[in-house]
């Protein structure tokens, strides 16, 4: 059901996978793993408390799972500000990932700011992969529906599903029908926007990844910059999750974790997808 066109499921769509106008007019698909080039410049756009010990945890997972170095990748608060026009002109690829204490779903003049720099990344064609809080807030930027239900929560390594279109995705293609992934939210994304296309799913979650048809733009409910070690020690910073979430013991919860390579190497496609020579 759906099409890329009206931000539904799209879970059979074989349709072609949309060329983007980017920066870069040499980008093209590929379907390809690599280390990002050195002079690539990386921006991560973060939404955690000034003493959350995640927040520097958060940029050292992207470095890794990028193979970058880390200095190559800037950060801004966006509970206090924006980037500026310069910032996001320098930054080759913009990131998001988790939230810690800040929900989507909420309102505030930091959300209703934080949208915008959204709409604006979409808005500049900007290379931009948005993982947890990030999927959620894009899709509620460009107008979809995100909403807080226990029913659906999810912390701990799930299995993913692959739609016809995420199979045919040059992102996404390699991972095959199916991949496991480091979760950890209560909210979810209940309807997509308009202008995008539904990639992965689970059990619980109708939406667990999407692509912007015209922007270099990927999406995912869950962590591709999470290690198996990096979800336990970021669970041990929100021991929370488990016991609301899952009902399970700490040591129940570590024994169940599974690594998740095919997840942890979505970022370097991406990056070598938009700039491919």
């Amino acid at each position: 059901p759906g099409s890329s066109t009206t931000g539904s499921s799209g879970r059979d769509a074989p349709g072609p996978v949309s060329r983007w106008k980017t920066r870069n007019p040499r980008s093209r698909f590929i379907l390809m793993s690599v280390p990002a080039p050195a002079s690539l410049r990386f921006l991560l756009l973060q939404v955690r408390n000034a003493n959350d010990p995640m927040r520097e945890h958060e940029r050292l997972a992207f470095a890794r799972a990028l193979a970058i170095e880390p200095d190559h990748c800037d950060t801004v608060d966006l509970l206090s500000t924006r980037p500026s026009p310069t910032q996001l002109d320098t930054s080759d690829v913009v990131l998001l990932g988790g939230s810690g204490d800040y929900s989507a779903t909420g309102e505030g003049e930091w959300l209703d700011r934080s949208l915008d720099v959204l709409r604006e990344l979409v808005q500049r064609n900007q290379p931009t992969f948005a993982s947890c809080w990030g999927f959620q807030a894009m899709a509620r930027a460009m107008g979809g529906t995100v909403v807080n239900n226990p029913d659906t929560a999810e912390v701990g390594t799930h299995q993913l599903f692959v739609t016809q279109a995420g199979r045919n995705d040059p992102v996404f293609g390699s991972l095959g029908q199916s991949f496991p992934a480091q979760m950890g939210h209560e909210d979810c994304v209940s309807v997509l926007p308009k202008g995008t296309t539904l990639l992965a799913f689970s059990e619980r979650n109708t939406h667990q990844a999407y692509r912007v048809d015209d922007a270099p733009i990927y999406c995912t409910q869950f962590h591709p910059e999470l290690t198996r070690t990096d979800l336990n020690q970021r669970v041990e910073a929100y021991p929370q999750y488990i016991e609301r979430i899952t009902g399970q013991t700490p040591e129940e919860f570590i024994a169940a974790l599974e690594e998740t390579p095919g997840a942890e190497a979505l970022l370097q496609r991406f990056v070598a997808t938009v700039f491919a020579g």
